[in-house]
Parts: C-alpha cells; sequence; structure tokens
C-alpha cells in the first residue's frame, strides 16, 4: 500500500525558508511526475510545482522564482525550497503525483506571519 509522509513545515515570518520533504513508497517511483499542493484555509487544494520524471520542473505563477522542487529517486523523495515566503503562501502542502494518483498523506503545516 502506497504511503506519503511530508514533513518540515513550521512557522515562518515574511521572507524566510522552508524545506519540506515527500517520502512516498511508491514501487517504480522514478518514472512518475510527482507534484506539491497547496490548500489554503478555505480554500481548494492547488498544485504549486511539478516536476517530471526527467527533472523537468514547472510552477505556479505565484511561487515561480522563490520555490524550487527536487527529487531523489534513490530515496523516493520529493523536496519543496520554499524562499522569500510570503504570508499567501500559508497552508497544509501535499504532494502526490502531477496527477494525483495515491491517497493523500497527512501534509506538513506552513505558517507565514508578517
Amino acid at each position: 500500500q502506497v504511503q506519503i509522509v511530508e514533513s518540515g513545515g513550521g512557522s515562518v515570518q515574511v521572507g524566510g525558508s522552508l524545506r519540506l520533504s515527500c517520502a512516498a513508497s511508491v514501487r517504480h517511483f522514478r518514472t512518475y511526475a510527482m507534484g506539491w499542493y497547496r490548500q489554503a484555509p478555505g480554500q481548494q487544494r492547488k498544485l504549486v510545482a511539478g516536476i517530471q520524471w526527467r527533472g523537468t520542473t514547472n510552477y505556479a505563477d505565484s511561487v515561480k522564482g522563490r520555490f524550487t522542487i527536487s527529487r531523489d529517486n534513490d530515496k523516493k523523495t520529493v523536496y519543496l525550497d520554499m524562499n522569500n515566503l510570503k504570508v499567501e503562501d500559508t497552508g497544509t502542502y501535499y504532494c502526490n503525483g502531477f496527477t494525483p494518483t495515491w491517497p493523500w498523506g497527512q501534509g506538513t503545516q506552513v505558517t507565514v506571519s508578517s
């Protein structure tokens, strides 16, 4: 059974940085495109960053230039480096396939305060 575990969230001030990690017990992990999603309070979950199996990345306009997604296929882990954080980055962050494929994990909470 696939298990996804996100970690690394926390509370930071505007302009701060965090690194999120996502460990996914997915068979053939390296063949999947992966994504990080954000769910802000009262809003739907949205994709903020994606990474193809070859390493090609794409980002939502709201995070472009500030967030970096990467992956370590040997560790079956996806990372999200978040810099210059803004209040509007607050939310619960989840990872899954670029097209959501597996049961969602518990997410990791990011709170950015001014």
